[in-house]
This record gives C-alpha cells, structure tokens and sequence, in this order.
C-alpha cells in the first residue's frame, strides 16, 4: 500500500490514532464514519503495510522525574557513508538518545539527549567522542522549558491544495 493509495476513510483512521491511540474497534468506527466491520479491516491492512509503527503513552515526564534534556547539533570532519554508519549506530544504542534527526546545511545531526543528570548528559557526550568518527564540532543547547511538543497535522498534511 503507497500512500498515494490511502484514501479518506484511510486518512480519517490514521488521524484519529494519531490523537486517540489505540481506540475499540466500535470508538475507531464511530470517530471515522465507518460500520465496526469495514473500519477493522481497513485498520488491519493499515497495520500490516507498516502505517501504524505502534502506541504511546503521552507521559509528563516532569511530574515523574527530575531529568535533564539537552539538544545537541554535531558535524562530522569526514562524511564518508562509513562515518555516518558508525554514528548512527552509537546513537540507535544509547538509550538517553531520543531523538536524532540528519540534517542538510552547517551541521550532520540534530539530536535530543535526556539524563538524570548534566553529568551524565556528559557521559554520553563523552562515549560519543570516543567512538571510531571524529566529530569535528558539536554544541550543546540545555532546554529550559518545553514551548511546544506534538505530532504534525496528518489531515492538513494530506489535504489536497486547492488553487
């Protein structure tokens, strides 16, 4: 299934996911506009084709632990595929790795690191200075506050332009 090949009724069940989580298939239905039976069906192939990559809780992480988040670009000196690689390799191991994002322009990556601790944010920065890339620079931004925290608009995504 491309996603050229979703339709509305497809657009409309990964939309309500998306804000809802997992629902009952009968909740599902009734958010999408569709009788249970049709709706699981769509839902099952949505699940299968790899559209649906799992559910999450929204957690305020802040109300459970004291943490630290720190936001991280860094530059590789050499841009071999082999270096991007090994990188991305160290950052799928560790864990207070959220995030990581590459990037075109001035920097490599962009990643979100969250610790109990500054020093153990300096752990990580540590580890990732040792593995076998060299990075040429990397700088760090602590986060202060969170402004704003979400996931993109699928409906508005998806919406066809109208001129």
């Amino acid at each position: 299934m491309k996603s050229t090949s979703l339709d509305a009724a497809d657009i409309r069940i990964l939309c309500a996911l998306q804000k809802h989580g997992q629902l009952s298939k009968t909740r599902l239905a009734e958010l999408v506009g569709l009788s249970s039976t049709p709706c699981l069906a769509r839902l099952t192939r949505l699940k299968a084709a790899g559209y649906v990559r799992g559910y999450h809780a929204d957690l305020a992480l802040n109300k459970i632990v004291e943490f630290s988040k720190v936001v991280v670009t860094v530059s590789l000196k050499s841009h071999r595929k082999a270096d991007f690689e090994r990188f991305e390799a160290f950052v799928r191991q560790r864990p207070e790795i959220i995030d990581c994002v590459a990037t075109g322009g001035g920097m490599d990556y962009v990643l979100t690191v969250v610790t109990r601790t500054l020093a153990a944010f300096q752990e990580v920065v540590d580890a990732m200075l040792s593995i076998e890339v060299e990075v040429d620079r990397y700088m760090t931004y602590i986060v202060t506050r969170e402004v704003k925290s979400g996931q993109p608009d699928l409906a508005q995504l998806t919406a066809r332009r109208r001129d």
